[in-house]
């Protein structure tokens, strides 16, 4: 059973520094501190710690899908012939080194797996459906729900 750690407490100051990092994470400490009323010296300890109990888990660039060539998104429902134990660590393991999977989800109920990727157009997407998804460790199933228009899509927690 896993058993994970208590959330870490959070005061109005951590709230305000981790928001304004979801919205903008190149913010010099400078211009940071002065949007959270803290002196800079007084916001980066607060930023360390925030990165050392794990609360800021990575900082990262956001690509534009399209401006890369990906035009299309696919949210896809896998179906394993197992979910023993082996079976779902060698699938897990085989997304985790398929460059083209952006994210994978474990998932309750009929299904077992939801995964993300971005294609570029029909022939990419065909090419993932005829060689990637079914060359996954125990995939017997997929099925595939295309993205039309994004309505809305935050990295942002809501703190």
């Amino acid at each position: 059973m896993r058993t994970d750690p208590p959330p870490v407490q959070l005061d109005a100051i951590d709230r305000a520094i981790l928001n304004e990092l979801q919205h903008d994470g190149r913010l010099s400490n400078q211009d940071l501190a002065a949007r959270v009323h803290l002196s800079p010296s007084a916001c980066l300890r607060r930023v360390k710690a925030l990165e050392e109990r794990g609360v800021i888990a990575q900082y990262v660039a956001l690509l534009n899908a399209m401006a890369v060539g990906r035009h299309g998104t696919s949210w896809t429902i896998i179906n394993l012939a197992s979910t023993q134990p082996a079976q779902l660590q060698a699938f897990e393991q085989a997304v985790r080194d398929q460059p083209e999977i952006l994210d994978c989800y474990y998932v309750a109920g009929a299904d077992d797996y939801l995964v993300r990727f971005a294609y570029r157009d029909a022939e990419d997407l065909e090419r993932l459906h005829a060689e990637v998804l079914p060359r996954l460790p125990g995939v017997v199933r997929s099925n595939s729900m295309l993205v039309l228009r994004t309505v809305k899509k935050t990295t942002a927690l809501a703190l």
